[in-house]
């Protein structure tokens, strides 16, 4: 039986901004040794390299508010493609900031 994309994508989603805002080390699981992250032009391979990478961002706390998911089915394996959009809200800034993943 398939599964629904817009479920995954959603479940995906959720577990994902929870878990960077509230244990970012716990998101190295959800990635492989080819997965890649592209970050501001630079591109980061591999699940340690990108793990330390969110590790390092220059700030501790933070909370993500999405706006949009939004996904489609990709390849045979059946893979799911996820947009996302919203805001993120650095502890101590008055203004969040605009992102898109």
């Amino acid at each position: 039986t398939a599964m629904d994309p817009d479920a995954v994508a959603k479940a995906f989603v959720d577990h994902y901004y929870s878990t960077f805002d509230a244990n970012r080390a716990g998101l190295a699981v959800l990635y492989q040794d080819s997965s890649m992250l592209t970050f501001e032009g630079q591109q980061i391979l591999g699940a340690q390299n990108i793990s330390a990478k969110l590790n390092a961002l220059p700030f501790q706390q933070c909370q993500h508010h999405i706006s949009t998911v939004d996904c489609q089915p990709s390849g045979p394996a059946g893979g799911v493609l996820v947009f996302v959009s919203g805001n993120l809200q650095l502890a101590g800034e008055q203004h969040s900031l605009r992102f898109s993943q």
